[in-house]
């Protein structure tokens, strides 16, 4: 974990050049981002923010599609970032994507992503949940309210 910090606080102090290399330093030893408390502190201020240039967002769907549960949380919770720009696209693509995961954590992380892209424009969050509640898990649906 202080590794891992450590890492974050580098890479928000750290030039462009530096910044890209962190990251592909952090792509490079995602399996040791291994618990919930490591991918929510650390995915969306490196990933997210990383992935925030105009970069091809396309690792998200990557690690979305994981059969690993840590590559899973990092997609949703990467998008983070972009929630706080505004930018919510890309939560309600990979919550619909992992609507369907059947891990406990994963839920409570794209429920927790669509609250607050909800708190970012409630009427994009009530569109996602109109379209997708009936096939969300309850722990989902309850955390994104």
């Amino acid at each position: 974990m202080l590794a891992l910090l450590i890492l974050v606080h580098q890479y928000k102090k750290a030039e462009v050049n530096l910044k890209e290399e962190l990251y592909q330093f952090y792509l490079k030893n995602l399996q040791y981002v291994n618990n919930w408390n490591l991918v929510d502190s650390s995915a969306h201020l490196i990933m997210g923010s990383a992935l925030s240039w105009d970069k091809d967002r396309s690792i998200l769907l990557q690690l979305g599609n994981s059969e690993d549960l840590w590559e899973r949380r990092i997609a949703i919770i990467a998008t983070w970032y972009f929630i706080r720009k505004e930018d919510l696209d890309w939560t309600f693509n990979i919550a619909y994507l992992l609507i369907n995961d059947k891990h406990d954590l994963i839920h409570k992380a794209v429920g927790w992503m669509l609250r607050e892209a909800g708190k970012r424009n409630e009427r994009a969050l009530i569109e996602f949940l109109e379209k997708n509640v009936l096939k969300m898990p309850r722990t989902m649906l309850t955390l994104c309210n």
